[in-house]
């Protein structure tokens, strides 16, 4: 209504004072400008930031608290952290434009980019701003006969999650090509720290660990490495991107890349923590290429977005 009013009184303004009115008319155009500048960097006010739960939804959500204050300060927009339930709540919510943002794990992200057109924008750097990358793991306890992956046929091993890459495909791939994958009595724990827990607990006889976890467990007292053994471990793994949806205006797009990029170090320390890297730097540049190994893993597995 207010907007009705401003454009009432410029058209009397117009009609009596022809000149005035034009002098004002730059004035409304600017104004006209810059909120179609905001509409594009804040889309309905808000941007909704997707979180995979490859951790303990309340550990996570602090984290990205505080990364996602930065964010919003940058781009003068605030930003609506969401941990979905799982790997495929978050593909299927960037589908249906429900996420604006997201970070997918590397396999998760290979779907998310087939069905929601998601694109790499940023990952998580090292103090000197080099790429990071993590390890797939599958462990044992220490005084275990398993020494090697060919034992493990007829044992029990937790996985985490469906659609990890880490936490499923890379082990399973791996249990493929030693030809053991329909003699191994596999199952998913729920998640990372779920598959350590049910080692620890000695409720399975091996689990994938990965170096993420094991470095997150091992600070926190929660995992003696010393009474455990590693069996098998993965080629490095690019770590998670930050992804931006597809159909968004490249305006946004950018926007959203600049800014995350401008992030100081402290702002994505805490996540960065979750995720392996320490001492944190500052968010990188990624693009859909740096996971190509991924794109390749699927293919080569068959893999689909039921998969996830």
């Amino acid at each position: 209504m207010k907007k009705n009013t401003v454009l009432a009184v410029s058209a009397v303004a117009l009609i009596g004072l022809g000149l005035a009115a034009c002098s004002s008319a730059p004035e409304e155009s600017s104004a006209s400008a810059a909120s179609g500048d905001a509409a594009a960097t804040c889309p309905d006010g808000k941007i909704r930031f997707g979180i995979l739960p490859y951790e303990d939804p309340e550990r996570l959500e602090p984290a990205y608290q505080v990364l996602a204050e930065a964010l919003s300060e940058k781009l003068d927009c605030p930003v609506e952290v969401s941990i979905t339930e799982d790997y495929a709540a978050e593909v299927l919510a960037m589908e249906n434009d429900q996420l604006e943002i997201a970070q997918f794990g590397p396999l998760g992200f290979v779907f998310a980019n087939e069905r929601a057109d998601a694109t790499a924008m940023v990952s998580f750097g090292d103090a000197e701003g080099n790429p990071t990358t993590y390890t797939g793991g599958i462990w044992v306890p220490k005084d275990s006969d398993v020494q090697t992956l060919d034992d493990l046929e007829g044992r029990t091993l937790a996985l985490g999650s469906p659609g990890s890459t880490s936490g499923d495909a890379l082990p399973m791939s791996a249990l493929v090509d030693a030809g053991i994958d329909d003699d191994v009595q596999w199952d998913y724990a729920g998640g990372h720290p779920e598959a350590l827990l049910a080692l620890v607990n000695g409720t399975v006889e091996a689990a994938q660990i990965n170096s993420q976890t094991l470095a997150t467990a091992t600070a926190e007292g929660t995992f003696d490495e010393s009474q455990y053994r590693q069996i098998w471990e993965s080629n490095e793994i690019p770590n998670d991107p930050i992804t931006v949806r597809g159909n968004m205006p490249q305006e946004f797009q950018d926007a959203v890349a600049e800014a995350l990029l401008g992030l100081d170090a402290d702002a994505v320390a805490e996540v960065s923590g979750f995720l392996g890297v320490d001492p944190a730097g500052p968010l990188i540049p990624v693009t859909n290429e740096t996971y190509q190994p991924l794109f390749d893993l699927a293919a080569t597995m068959g893999l689909t977005e039921a998969d996830v």
